[in-house]
Protein backbone atom coordinates (compact mmCIF):
# COMPACT_ATOMS: atom_id res chain seq x y z
CA UNK A 1 0.00 0.00 0.00
CA UNK A 2 1.12 3.52 -1.13
CA UNK A 3 1.39 5.52 2.09
CA UNK A 4 -0.12 8.97 2.58
CA UNK A 5 3.65 10.77 2.00
CA UNK A 6 3.73 8.69 -1.02
CA UNK A 7 0.08 9.72 -2.30
CA UNK A 8 0.79 13.77 -1.32
CA UNK A 9 4.03 13.33 -3.09
CA UNK A 10 1.86 12.48 -6.32
CA UNK A 11 -0.71 14.81 -5.47
CA UNK A 12 1.53 17.78 -5.82
CA UNK A 13 3.23 16.80 -8.38
CA UNK A 14 0.08 16.47 -10.92
CA UNK A 15 -0.62 19.99 -9.43
CA UNK A 16 2.63 21.39 -10.69
CA UNK A 17 2.37 19.52 -13.97
CA UNK A 18 -1.00 20.77 -14.71
CA UNK A 19 0.32 24.48 -13.77
CA UNK A 20 3.33 23.80 -15.40
CA UNK A 21 2.87 26.56 -17.90
CA UNK A 22 2.06 29.33 -14.93
CA UNK A 23 5.76 29.17 -13.70
CA UNK A 24 6.54 28.28 -10.12
CA UNK A 25 3.59 27.63 -8.17
CA UNK A 26 3.84 28.79 -4.13
CA UNK A 27 3.26 25.52 -1.40
CA UNK A 28 0.54 27.37 0.29
CA UNK A 29 -1.13 27.12 -2.78
CA UNK A 30 -0.60 23.26 -3.36
CA UNK A 31 -1.21 22.93 0.01
CA UNK A 32 -4.75 24.37 -0.23
CA UNK A 33 -6.00 23.15 -3.21
CA UNK A 34 -4.76 19.68 -2.89
CA UNK A 35 -5.72 19.35 0.86
CA UNK A 36 -2.25 18.47 1.94
CA UNK A 37 -0.75 19.56 5.23
CA UNK A 38 1.76 22.78 4.67
CA UNK A 39 4.49 20.99 7.23
CA UNK A 40 4.24 17.94 5.83
CA UNK A 41 4.23 19.55 2.37
CA UNK A 42 7.32 21.32 2.94
CA UNK A 43 8.88 18.19 3.63
CA UNK A 44 7.70 16.42 0.72
CA UNK A 45 8.70 19.04 -1.61
CA UNK A 46 12.49 19.31 -0.57
CA UNK A 47 12.94 15.79 -0.56
CA UNK A 48 11.76 15.81 -4.25
CA UNK A 49 13.79 19.17 -5.00
CA UNK A 50 17.14 17.17 -3.27
CA UNK A 51 16.57 14.88 -5.60
CA UNK A 52 16.44 17.10 -8.86
CA UNK A 53 12.98 16.12 -9.96
CA UNK A 54 11.67 19.54 -8.61
CA UNK A 55 13.39 22.99 -7.94
CA UNK A 56 12.76 27.02 -6.59
CA UNK A 57 12.53 30.17 -7.09
CA UNK A 58 12.44 32.35 -3.59
CA UNK A 59 10.78 35.70 -3.70
CA UNK A 60 8.18 37.42 -5.56
CA UNK A 61 7.07 35.28 -8.54
CA UNK A 62 8.89 32.44 -6.64
CA UNK A 63 7.45 28.76 -5.56
CA UNK A 64 8.12 25.24 -6.60
CA UNK A 65 8.25 23.98 -10.66
CA UNK A 66 9.92 21.05 -12.49
CA UNK A 67 13.47 20.79 -12.91
CA UNK A 68 12.80 17.57 -15.22
CA UNK A 69 10.07 17.36 -17.80
CA UNK A 70 6.95 15.52 -16.16
CA UNK A 71 7.06 12.98 -19.22
CA UNK A 72 10.89 12.03 -17.69
CA UNK A 73 9.93 11.08 -14.16
CA UNK A 74 9.16 7.62 -13.74
CA UNK A 75 6.78 7.09 -11.13
CA UNK A 76 8.84 4.49 -9.44
CA UNK A 77 11.73 6.99 -9.28
CA UNK A 78 9.56 9.23 -6.87
CA UNK A 79 8.00 5.92 -4.69
CA UNK A 80 11.59 4.78 -3.97
CA UNK A 81 12.50 7.95 -3.34
CA UNK A 82 9.56 8.66 -0.64
CA UNK A 83 8.85 5.34 0.32
CA UNK A 84 11.56 3.30 -0.50
CA UNK A 85 11.35 -0.32 -1.85
CA UNK A 86 8.64 -0.93 -4.09
CA UNK A 87 9.36 -4.98 -4.05
CA UNK A 88 6.71 -6.15 -1.09
CA UNK A 89 9.41 -8.28 0.06
CA UNK A 90 13.35 -7.67 1.31
CA UNK A 91 14.30 -10.87 -0.94
CA UNK A 92 12.77 -9.65 -3.56
CA UNK A 93 14.04 -6.14 -3.56
CA UNK A 94 16.47 -4.62 -6.71
CA UNK A 95 17.67 -1.70 -4.75
CA UNK A 96 16.62 -2.37 -1.08
CA UNK A 97 17.73 -6.23 -1.14
CA UNK A 98 17.61 -8.40 2.55
CA UNK A 99 18.24 -11.60 2.90
CA UNK A 100 14.97 -12.87 4.75
CA UNK A 101 15.43 -14.49 8.39
CA UNK A 102 14.89 -18.38 8.14
CA UNK A 103 14.16 -18.24 4.61
CA UNK A 104 16.16 -20.31 1.77
CA UNK A 105 15.40 -18.33 -1.40
CA UNK A 106 16.28 -21.15 -4.34
CA UNK A 107 13.54 -23.36 -2.33
CA UNK A 108 11.09 -20.47 -1.40
CA UNK A 109 7.79 -20.70 -3.58
CA UNK A 110 6.57 -17.25 -2.41
CA UNK A 111 10.06 -15.80 -3.13
CA UNK A 112 9.62 -16.90 -6.39
CA UNK A 113 5.83 -15.30 -6.90
CA UNK A 114 6.87 -12.17 -5.31
CA UNK A 115 9.53 -11.16 -8.12
CA UNK A 116 6.82 -11.77 -10.60
CA UNK A 117 4.56 -9.33 -8.85
CA UNK A 118 7.70 -6.63 -8.50
CA UNK A 119 8.49 -7.61 -12.51
CA UNK A 120 5.14 -6.87 -13.11
CA UNK A 121 4.52 -3.56 -11.27
CA UNK A 122 7.96 -2.26 -12.02
CA UNK A 123 7.42 -2.53 -15.53
CA UNK A 124 4.39 -0.65 -15.43
CA UNK A 125 5.77 1.94 -12.60
CA UNK A 126 9.27 2.32 -14.98
CA UNK A 127 7.29 2.99 -17.82
CA UNK A 128 4.59 5.08 -16.65
CA UNK A 129 5.25 9.24 -15.64
CA UNK A 130 4.30 11.77 -13.92
CA UNK A 131 2.91 13.15 -16.98
CA UNK A 132 0.66 10.08 -17.85
CA UNK A 133 -1.06 10.64 -14.36
CA UNK A 134 -2.29 14.37 -14.94
CA UNK A 135 -5.05 15.71 -16.29
CA UNK A 136 -4.68 18.52 -18.43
Amino acid sequence: MLSKKTQYAFKALMYLAEKQNEGPILIAEISKKKKIPLKFLENILLELKNAGILNSKKGKGGGYFFNEAPSEIPLAKVMRLIDGPIALLPCVSLNFYEKCKNCEEKKCGFNKVMTEVRDSALFILENKTVADITHK
